[in-house]
């Protein structure tokens, strides 16, 4: 059981810490995904975490603690006159995360979520219906085996196996001048080197999510030509 106030609350308070605004309507949104999440959870097993507080935490703020990134992005396409940011795909989405939360913030962008796992797709297609995200699309597929008709700005990742397996396995999605964008926990530098092949990091950043304990990094890579 939910308790929707007690959530709701969290999650005010958390995006609040992390300096960020969502609306009413999107706080919303948010809390019909955490209700379908932990209702779904119980059958399907989309995360080890039960407590629907802990999921607040651990896979709400998670998710959301991209967006001034990626705000911070969008800006300097526009100041630079740079192609904007149309397209981002989340490889291994998982349960949609962090897709589907960055997907209820940025309406304006379209993302693909692409996971192998029929039952968890299966969630993210009631998803995507039950809250009308429009700029969701949905891909039961392995990644290596994905041919998009469209490449992405941004191949985004917050559980891949390692670093290598992503640039590797994803390389093929991405726009010329597009980056991966892998989130991870302590900063990863053997899979930095095992990767340093084919991607070079073009930046990482620290990442605080309120009341989650252990480092969290969002590193952004570029692929070597």
């Amino acid at each position: 059981m939910i308790d929707n106030i007690k959530c709701e609350k969290a999650l005010r308070d958390g995006v609040a810490k992390m300096n960020i605004v969502i609306s009413d309507k999107k706080i919303q949104l948010l809390m019909a995904y955490l209700s379908e999440f932990v209702k779904w959870n119980k059958a399907y097993n989309l995360s080890a975490i039960r407590d629907p507080l802990v999921m607040v935490e651990k896979h709400l703020l998670d998710s959301l603690v991209l967006v001034p990134f990626l705000e911070k992005e969008i800006k300097k396409n526009i100041d630079k006159q740079q192609p904007l940011i149309e397209r981002i795909i989340d490889v291994g989405t998982g349960g949609g995360l962090p897709g589907i939360p960055l997907a209820i913030i940025f309406p304006e962008i379209d993302f693909t979520l692409l996971d192998s796992n029929g039952k968890k797709t299966r969630f993210l297609f009631q998803v995507k219906t039950q809250l009308a995200l429009k700029n969701v699309t949905i891909e039961n597929t392995r990644v290596e085996s994905y041919q998009p008709e469209k490449c992405f700005s941004i191949v985004m990742s917050r559980a891949f196996a390692s670093l290598q397996d992503m640039v590797v396995g994803s390389g093929h999605l991405l726009l010329e001048g597009g980056r991966f964008w892998a989130m991870k926990g302590v900063y990863p530098e053997n899979e930095l080197r095992d990767c340093e092949k084919h991607a070079i990091v073009d930046a990482f950043y620290p990442l605080t999510v309120p009341n989650m304990d252990g480092e969290r990094h969002l590193l952004v890579l570029t692929p070597v030509e």
